[in-house]
């Protein structure tokens, strides 16, 4: 029993941003009803499949949910969803709010119908500013919060976005602590609310508490940006055979530096002797490392650098990172059995709780695999059932996958 055991969530959300909160709410425990398209998420269709409709970016943003597909711009689909919606807790939705209300399921329609609910967009833009009704995609929202530019400005001048739908996975995280926040003011209140999680003001947040600067003071004492941060070698450093991720950041760290790596000369140079020196000499220090780390292999530095307690990891691909020797031993990647879809790396929840645990509550639900069970949950007859699928409103249960 996860710490959202009880909770009833309709998930109305597509691709990763809206997914990826509401599967982190169904491994907390919640039930989360994934609310389908006739066509399915289009996430279904990314990547290699051993059945369609079953891709890997479906597979890990949508465990621990049940499905149903809804035409929703058909009278009985939109009665279907209010239905769901009239004793759940929360709702959440990533198409802009404007598309909601041509649905006629805004908040004011939604609340009047319960009141208690907790109605949560996670979108583009916030609903006060000129961009409203703005699409947004993750690689949008990456450029326009400056992401992009800090690529080019620690690189090599060529502006980049980060290769991970990290704007998606950061707002779908925020989502998941506002609905939570939430919980606790209607258990206070008896009230529900409208929240809106915008992907713009989210990661401009994000990435400006880094980079403001001097730009937190007005006027401005200079230009922002961390320069640790955006230092040219601040990447993983070139060994003689390979790579390695190493910090030295405090003075106990680089002490022990200077002794394991032979150069306790730089002890008596001012760039390295203190925290500000090293701060205002970022550049040279960062160079002088990538220098220092050519001179043995990544095997060697490995082992002198961590008897030394200075901070170090490898670096790893996508591969390697399944056997770190810490993921092994935590089976965080286990391979579990999908039932239809067969042998699958899934990952474990990384947070835990010593009263509360909270673990996966099924795999990734095939399109529209529970759809009948809902639809009989929510009070409809076989034969309104059978109705529905004659009109396109739904589609029929999933034949059995062949072996």
């Amino acid at each position: 029993m996860g710490p959202l055991a009880g909770i009833k969530v309709i998930d109305m959300t597509t691709v990763l941003m809206g997914p990826y909160a509401t599967q982190m709410l169904g491994d907390y425990g919640a039930d989360v009803i994934k609310v389908e398209s006739p066509e399915g998420d289009v996430t279904r269709l990314i990547g290699p499949t051993r059945h369609p409709g079953m891709g890997p970016v479906f597979l890990n943003t949508n465990r621990s949910k049940r499905s149903i597909c809804l035409d929703l711009k058909k009278p009985m689909g939109r009665e279907a969803v209010l239905r769901l919606l009239k004793d759940a807790d929360v709702l959440v939705y990533n198409v802009r709010p404007q598309a909601m209300a041509r649905l006629d399921l805004g908040y004011d329609v939604v609340s009047a119908l319960n009141p208690r609910l907790i109605y949560a967009g996670v979108f583009g833009f916030g609903q006060d500013g000129p961009y409203a009704a703005k699409p947004a995609y993750d690689d949008l929202i990456q450029g326009g919060a400056g992401l992009a530019h800090l690529m080019a400005l620690g690189g090599d001048d060529t502006p980049r976005y980060v290769p991970n739908a990290l704007v998606d996975r950061i707002v779908g995280l925020t989502a998941v602590g506002a609905i939570c926040a939430s919980l606790v003011h209607r258990d206070r209140t008896g009230r529900g609310q409208r929240l809106d999680i915008p992907m713009f003001e989210t990661m401009t947040g994000f990435v400006m508490g880094d980079h403001m600067g001097g730009l937190t003071f007005d006027p401005p004492l200079d230009k922002g940006g961390y320069a640790r941060h955006l230092s040219r070698d601040r990447r993983p450093y070139k060994t003689s055979d390979g790579y390695l991720c190493v910090i030295v950041y405090n003075d106990k760290q680089w002490n022990a530096f200077f002794e394991a790596s032979g150069r306790s000369d730089l002890r008596d140079d001012p760039r390295f002797a203190t925290f500000a020196g090293r701060a205002a000499n970022i550049d040279a220090v960062y160079g002088e490392l990538a220098r220092i780390f050519l001179t043995r292999t990544t095997g060697e530095w490995t082992e002198l650098l961590t008897k030394a307690d200075v901070p170090v990891m490898p670096m790893h691909d996508l591969e390697s990172v399944l056997e770190d020797p810490h993921l092994v031993v935590t089976d965080f990647f286990p391979v579990v059995a999908h039932p239809t879809e067969g042998p699958i790396r899934s990952m474990r929840v990384s947070a835990t709780w010593s009263e509360t645990k909270a673990e996966p509550q099924r795999l990734a639900p095939r399109l529209n695999e529970h759809g009948e069970a809902i639809l009989r949950e929510a009070g409809f007859s076989d034969d309104e059932i059978a109705a529905m699928i004659r009109d396109g409103v739904t589609r029929p249960a999933p034949s059995a996958v062949k072996e």
